[in-house]
C-alpha cells in the first residue's frame, strides 16, 4: 500500500495518507534515533519530510526512508478519517 501524501501535525507527529484513501496519525515521539536514523532527532529536519512517489513512501534530503507496510498499521489504529477506494 503506497503512500500519496504526508502533512507534519506536530513534533515527531505525521498524518499519511495512502493509495486507498486511509488516513490517520503516526507518532513518532517515543522513538530513539540511532544509526542512519540518527539526523531525525532535530525536529527541524523531521518536518523535510517529503513522500517519494517513486517507492511509495516518505522519505528524508539524506535518503532515508522508512517501509510503508508497518506505518499502514499504524495509521489504520489511529484513522484520522477514511475514504472508500475508487
Amino acid at each position: 500500500m503506497d503512500i500519496t501524501g504526508v502533512d507534519v501535525i506536530d513534533d515527531y507527529r505525521l498524518r499519511l495518507t495512502f493509495e486507498d484513501g486511509t488516513v490517520g496519525d503516526v507518532d513518532f515521539s517515543g522513538r530513539t534515533w540511532r544509526g542512519v536514523f540518527e539526523p531525525l532527532r532535530d525536529p527541524a529536519y523531521f518536518r523535510r519530510v517529503a513522500v517519494d512517489t517513486a517507492a511509495g513512501t516518505i522519505t528524508w534530503p539524506n535518503g532515508i526512508d522508512m517501509a510503508p507496510e508497518p506505518l499502514y498499521a499504524e495509521v489504520r489504529a489511529n484513522l484520522a478519517h477514511a475514504t472508500p477506494p475508487r
